[in-house]
């Protein structure tokens, strides 16, 4: 986690003191539920119950680790100096340290998927505020960064809030997917410790237990949550890249709210980049970064082994921290996007109608033209828009085999702008619903 990248309420998450607070929950819940089965003593239980408002010491616990070389071990020692050896005993009764471990990793990440959902609706409701702003201003779509046809701004936000859209769906169900938990014991068989004590702390905890762990709980849950985590990132570098490539200079479609005081380069006074947006591709990079070592831990020894420990104590934070900072960052930069739908007409102009192509080809074939031939015609007039700086337009009016073909009103037609926004209506409504 980078401080530059981070936001308090996830990194919050990951604290040392938020991780033994869980850790806590999921053992003095452990041992209510021993106590109701008779296996401990109802006072034993309610003695750790003592510790609910303490704050732990972490560096106790990390000097207590220093020569246990066991972070539980470690915990569990803190644990019975604050309420007394006695009243002790009984916690971790028949649990391992995994039983800990992974299911506070897995409270962390739905805690986590929480705050990227509430990200992801500020993100949609942005997109969807400028797509209906700008349904109806008109720009050139572009097909291997060359002039293909007209679209609208308004297409290009809905486009990306249906992209977002799905994106949350994914991160519901990765949400779901996550949310469970194992206080199983040695190797998951519950030889030591009654399954009724996994219902009960995963009931508490807001978790379902997990129907078969070994003595962790399957990693392919976490890869898909990773997985799920770098696609998002994916759509944000989508919508960034675009930003980025409508605030080139030769394109000036939109841009980055320059800011007053705000400073473009230390060279050159005049420049205004697009920094945000330049910084969203590299954070998505550093999501996408956590999914492979998440799919490699998958992949452990027999029942368990701990090759996946290091990976997620990294990328745990290191994915969530950062999303949530890019998506937020996404999020303003989509709400104080500044459009130049003048400049986008300009462009669109800039060839002088060669956009029409395609209606005049289609006109073309309709009236007994063969495809071939329709092609050839089309395509040697739109040459010289391209190569001359011609009008294309007039260029179809002065081809004799064109107009054989085609009236001048029939031409002059085919350059209704109309013509390419007539289902614009059509898509918003499949988009955003009536």
């Amino acid at each position: 986690m980078i401080p530059r990248y981070a936001r308090p309420e996830m990194t919050a998450i990951w604290e040392p003191a938020t991780k033994f607070r869980i850790w806590y929950e999921i053992e003095a819940h452990a041992c209510d539920a021993q106590a109701d089965l008779g296996v401990i003593p109802r006072a034993n239980a309610e003695a750790v119950w003592k510790a609910k408002d303490v704050e732990f010491d972490v560096a106790r616990i990390d000097e207590i680790e220093a020569v246990t070389k066991h972070d539980v071990i470690a915990f569990l020692t803190h644990l019975a100096e604050i309420i007394g050896n006695d009243e002790a005993r009984f916690v971790h009764q028949g649990m391992t340290s995994s039983d800990v471990l992974d299911t506070t990793l897995n409270i962390q990440l739905v805690r986590a998927a929480d705050i990227l959902l509430a990200d992801l609706d500020k993100v949609l409701a942005a997109l969807k505020k400028r797509a209906h702003e700008h349904k109806d201003t008109v720009r050139i779509g572009r097909s291997h960064g060359i002039h293909a046809e007209p679209t609208t701004m308004g297409l290009t936000f809905a486009r990306f809030y249906a992209e977002m859209d799905r994106n949350r769906n994914r991160l519901e169900k990765a949400r779901w997917e996550i949310a469970t938990g194992a206080i199983s014991g040695a190797v998951g068989t519950f030889a030591n410790i009654d399954p009724a004590v996994e219902e009960h702390v995963c009931a508490k905890l807001g978790l379902r237990p997990e129907p078969i762990s070994t003595q962790v709980i399957p990693r392919d849950r976490h890869a898909m949550f990773f997985a799920t985590l770098g696609v998002i990132a994916s759509s944000i570098e989508n919508i960034a890249i675009e930003i980025r490539h409508m605030q080139r200079t030769e394109v000036l479609e939109a841009e980055e709210f320059f800011s007053k005081g705000q400073k473009g380069s230390s060279a050159m006074p005049h420049k205004r980049n697009p920094v945000l947006t330049e910084n969203l591709t590299g954070l998505a990079r550093l999501v996408r970064m956590t999914v492979i070592p998440a799919m490699e831990n998958v992949a452990l020894w027999h029942e368990r082994d701990i090759s996946h420990s290091s990976v997620e104590r990294g990328i745990g934070p290191d994915a969530t921290v950062t999303l949530d900072f890019a998506l937020n960052r996404l999020a303003g930069v989509i709400e104080k996007l500044v459009v130049y739908p003048d400049a986008m007409r300009a462009n669109m102009d800039k060839f002088k109608g060669l956009v029409m192509s395609q209606r005049v080809l289609l006109a073309l074939t309709q009236v007994g033209v063969s495809r071939e031939d329709a092609y050839r015609l089309v395509q040697r007039n739109a040459m010289k828009v391209w190569e001359e700086g011609a009008d294309f337009r007039e260029e179809l009016l002065k081809d004799d085999e064109v107009r054989a073909a085609l009236t001048e009103d029939e031409i002059d037609e085919k350059f209704d702008l109309g013509y390419h926004t007539k289902h614009v209506d059509t898509i918003f409504r499949r988009v955003f619903g009536s």
